[in-house]
């Protein structure tokens, strides 16, 4: 679970990180990455993004444990 957790947590980093540039510079990089590709490997990163934010909550849950 300890991996499942590390690796949702670099998702929703990198999805942040994308929220940054759309907010900062109007730039949406997995748009600009992957839309010209095929738009639902777009929507299949959104959607792991998202997942990803959902595993993250349980961070809130467990400070207490190592």
């Amino acid at each position: 679970m300890r991996v499942l957790q590390r690796v949702a947590l670099v998702i929703a980093i990198i999805g942040a990180l994308n929220w940054l540039l759309i907010g900062l510079f109007n730039f949406n990089l997995v748009a600009f990455l992957f839309d010209s590709i095929s738009v639902v490997i777009s929507r299949i990163i959104y959607s792991l993004v998202g997942i990803a934010g959902l595993i993250c909550i349980t961070y809130f849950f467990h400070f207490d444990r190592d």
